[in-house]
């Protein structure tokens, strides 16, 4: 795991200002740095190093391969890279890096045949001296991050937006479209980037730029060389046609290889440990193949409904995991608030994101990479969107709209405070049942998706937030609707999941962990994410993963394998906090400040939809706080993000979080 940063322009040498950029990245990589340029093509690369495999400077980079002919910056892991190398007989090796393997490759293979061979995570730029000729790649589902664009005449590229901040003349514009698309989902999805001119490399993609566009200006189109959307319809068209048992055989023979391949590392390693389905199955297979204890962390919370450490800590205890547990106060999760547009850089809502950050805090001092279980709902139908489309939308859409329609009014109309008075006394009166949390916000989506015109919107309802009065002045909402690029699957569930897969988890899910992991130094691996398991999981039929009120059926009864069954049906809770009563509690006044009408101009916003939102919220007459957390944190990242300071020289390793 690592930082990348680059700029290729006419004129003038730019390993100054590339130098300087690169010590923004210093939190990814604190273990080294290096640069490497060519004044005469106008190009300089420079990357920061977090030491993972061959800790030798063998693995220093910009990395030159044994020709002579190419230079590489990369970050992230080729889990399958031993394989690889096997493959590459007569190479006369200098260590044992993936680095290296990944640059060979390259250099006998060509890109797309290197990008098509290769199991893992990865963003990394590749310079071709002799035809001068750049190519950028990103891993088949963005687990990690590549920006680019120009600032000016000169073509810029790094991990991180803050690198690009400090290249002149880079125009730090707001794209309103990219904003809105913000206000909706909490996160801005690719090929977008806050701002206005600056993309992000799609998953599963790569570039090439040659001398001549670089003159002329152009952005090169990204060409795919592998598909989510075409991996899912060839499994469909070849479904798994093994009864249950063998496809819990095949499942836990292709989990347990790319959970084994992810374990290689040269440092001490374990894994992030919530209870649930996924993170449980991982660490399973992890202490199945592991001659030691695995060390695992989890966090818990001091209110009830948003606690599953209980869970996490039974489930460590049966697997004889080493395990770190911390239970979160309140202020502990707060003093993160204002470190989080530094943390993310760019405006980024998933709230989930503060426990996100405390876990791996909590992780680093012990070791420097971590396994986690995310992934799993994408593949195996884990979302209760997931679950309501493969039972009731077909139904529901026989219902004439206009009757639809009224029925979601009349839930609309029942206020916050009455749904939580219901929802009390349901666990007076059923001590032992599932406690029923944020009861207001689930009947505000349940009446959304009541009203939905046809599953494109349907969709859009349930994966964005709809706003009574949109904020920016002289737009219209964004169009979130099921894209009708993707391809016709079997059932609209399965269509749902392609597209939470193809959106969600790079552009939320993952850029969650990237940033929260790379924020103290901490590589975070993804093993549901190898591609393999993704096309062994295409070919179960939807029984196999939604069986009536259950997601994951599969999922489950692989980990019953290693786990008594009373520790593996239980509710999904998700990894949530309390942010309702914090923003009108312990944030109410950093939130006012935030929101003060004069500052949400300056930001392009319209105040008096917002500040209706807040009202309505702190008089508990509907629970807002998803919208104004979009707005908080947007709010926060346009106050931060400034033009960045150059680092003193004693502090470039510093952590952005402290480990």
């Amino acid at each position: 795991m690592c930082g990348i940063v680059g700029a290729w322009g006419e004129g003038g040498s730019l390993t100054a200002a590339v130098s300087r950029a690169r010590q923004q990245l210093r939190h990814r990589g604190p273990d080294d740095s290096g640069l490497w340029s060519d004044p005469a093509a106008g190009i300089t690369l420079g990357h920061t190093r977090l030491a993972i495999l061959d800790l030798s400077a063998a693995g220093h980079q910009p990395m030159s391969s044994h020709c002579g002919r190419w230079q590489l910056v990369f970050n992230g892991e080729i889990y399958n890279h031993l394989e690889l190398r096997a493959a590459l007989p007569g190479v006369s090796w200098r260590g044992h890096s993936d680095t290296e393997t990944l640059l060979e490759a390259f250099a006998s293979w060509g890109i797309e045949r290197t990008l098509r061979a290769s199991a893992g995570m990865f963003a990394l730029a590749l310079y071709d001296t002799r035809e001068r000729r750049l190519y950028l790649a990103r891993d088949r589902f963005g687990e990690k991050p590549l920006y680019y664009g120009y600032a000016g005449r000169t073509f810029v590229f790094a991990s991180q937006l803050r690198a690009l901040r400090t290249l002149p003349p880079f125009a730090a514009r707001v794209d309103a479209t990219a904003l809105g698309l913000y206000l909706q989902l909490s996160y801005v999805p690719a090929p977008r980037s806050i701002y206005h001119g600056t993309m992000k490399l799609p998953a599963a993609s790569w570039i090439e730029l040659h001398a001549q566009a670089l003159a002329r200006g152009e952005l090169p189109a990204p060409q795919c060389y592998w598909s989510a959307a075409l991996a899912a319809l060839e499994g469909e068209r070849h479904p798994f046609d093994g009864d249950e048992d063998c496809a819990i055989r095949e499942l836990e023979s292709v989990l347990a290889r790319a959970v084994r391949q992810q374990m290689i590392a040269d440092v001490p390693l374990g894994a992030f440990l919530s209870g649930g389905v996924d993170s449980s199955t991982v660490v399973a297979l992890m202490q199945a193949q592991s001659t030691a204890r695995v060390r695992t962390f989890s966090i818990g919370f001091s209110v009830p409904d948003f606690d599953e450490s209980r869970h996490a800590r039974e489930v460590a205890q049966h697997l004889g995991t080493e395990h770190t547990e911390l239970t979160a106060r309140p202020e502990e999760l707060l003093a993160i608030v204002e470190r989080l547009p530094e943390i993310y850089d760019e405006p980024f809502a998933d709230s989930s994101q503060l426990p996100t950050c405390l876990v791996a805090m909590l992780a680093r001092p012990h070791v420097k990479v971590a396994l986690s279980g995310d992934g799993g709902d994408e593949l195996f139908g884990g979302y209760n969107r997931h679950r309501a489309a493969a039972r009731g939308w077909a139904a529901l859409a026989c219902v004439p709209r206009p009757l639809r329609h009224g029925v979601a009014c009349t839930l609309q109309a029942v206020s916050a405070r009455h749904w939580e008075r219901l929802a009390g006394a349901y666990r007076r009166v059923t001590p032992g049942s599932m406690r029923v949390r944020m009861l207001d916000e689930k009947i505000q989506r349940i009446a959304e998706v009541i009203g939905s015109e046809d599953e494109r919107k349907l969709y859009a309802s349930l994966i964005g937030r709809s706003w009574p009065d949109w904020p920016l002045e002289g737009a219209v909402p964004p169009d979130l609707a099921l894209r009708d690029e993707l391809p016709r699957l079997g059932s609209l569930a399965h269509r749902m999941m392609l597209a939470d897969a193809s959106g969600y988890l790079s552009d939320d899910i993952l850029v969650k962990v990237d940033r929260a992991s790379m924020a103290v130094g901490l590589e975070a691996r993804v093993p549901m994410l190898d591609h393999r398991v993704y096309e062994f999981a295409w070919r179960l039929p939807l029984k196999l993963k939604i069986r009536g009120s259950r997601g994951k059926w599969l999922l489950r009864r692989l980990l019953c394998r290693h786990l008594p069954r009373s520790l593996v049906e239980r509710p999904k809770m998700g990894f949530a906090v309390p942010l309702g009563a914090w923003l009108r509690g312990p944030l109410r006044e950093w939130s006012e400040a935030l929101l003060e009408p004069v500052r949400l101009r300056e930001a392009g916003l319209q105040p008096e939809p917002i500040r209706a939102l807040w009202h309505e919220h702190l008089a508990g007459r509907r629970q807002r706080q998803h919208h104004l957390w979009n707005v908080l944190m947007f709010q926060a990242w346009h106050v931060h993000s400034a033009p960045v300071p150059e680092p003193a020289s004693n502090a470039s390793a510093t952590p952005l979080l402290g480990a």
